[in-house]
């Protein structure tokens, strides 16, 4: 039976999905603020994590990296913003979907069903190695000559794990949005484009990875394989 941590200021949303998901078969922990919250996963391990964006105590996009102190558990932002850039500023955070208020709990239950799937699903291998790049698949961790960790966000993790897993070919942008959000728009190429920058960026950093990741321009990236 899978356990759900909410996080949400606003009681009877959070009494009102409780209700829902306990009948679906989830077992629930409710928080009304963050900080009990962080106290919680000391003990409890979440499968996944649904988080409000607009708090008074400590917002969402704070309390995120405060959350994975704790927990590499999946996070869903639940929100009342939605603009093309809020979107982008709350997946670039490092959540793991976005769902705008008022939803459908619905949609809300196949949401969570997915990223449990991503969760639970498992490799032929336990490692993808093109040195100096190695991916740790169970624990979801990059290195860089074996033992060297670089830090990525878990969206980074899994475009990098989608590009490394399809090696020399152009992986498009409707492609990336389907595997890693599930759904794609046109309005989401902007929030992959930035990723995928970010992911760049960080790999620039590490000798021999600092042209791994090529621009196919107006059609997606490709992995070049390290020489």
């Amino acid at each position: 039976m899978s356990l759900l941590m909410l996080i949400d200021d606003d009681k009877d949303v959070l009494e009102l999905n409780k209700s829902y998901f306990e009948k679906e078969g989830y077992k629930v922990l409710i928080f009304e603020s963050v900080a009990p919250a962080l106290e919680s996963l000391k003990s409890s391990h979440p499968d996944c994590i649904l988080l409000d964006i607009m708090m008074p105590d400590v917002d969402g996009l704070t309390a995120l990296p405060q959350i994975r102190k704790f927990s590499k558990a999946p996070i869903i932002f639940l929100t009342g913003k939605d603009s093309d850039d809020d979107k982008v500023t709350g997946l670039l955070s490092g959540a793991d979907d976005y769902l705008v208020k008022p939803y459908s709990l619905k949609e809300l239950s196949a949401r969570i069903i997915v990223q449990l799937r991503k969760g639970s699903s498992s490799a032929n291998s336990n490692t993808i190695s093109y040195p100096p790049l190695k991916l740790d698949l169970p624990n979801h961790k990059v290195y860089y000559n074996q033992t060297e960790e670089i830090q990525l966000s878990n969206r980074e993790y899994e475009l990098l794990y989608y590009l490394v897993s399809n090696p020399n070919k152009i992986i498009t942008f409707e492609e990336i949005g389907r595997k890693i959000w599930n759904v794609y728009q046109e309005s989401d190429r902007r929030s992959i484009m930035v990723m995928a920058s970010r992911l760049r960026k960080k790999l620039e950093n590490y000798k021999g990875l600092d042209n791994c990741i090529e621009t196919n321009y107006g059609k997606g990236y490709k992995f070049i394989i390290p020489h």
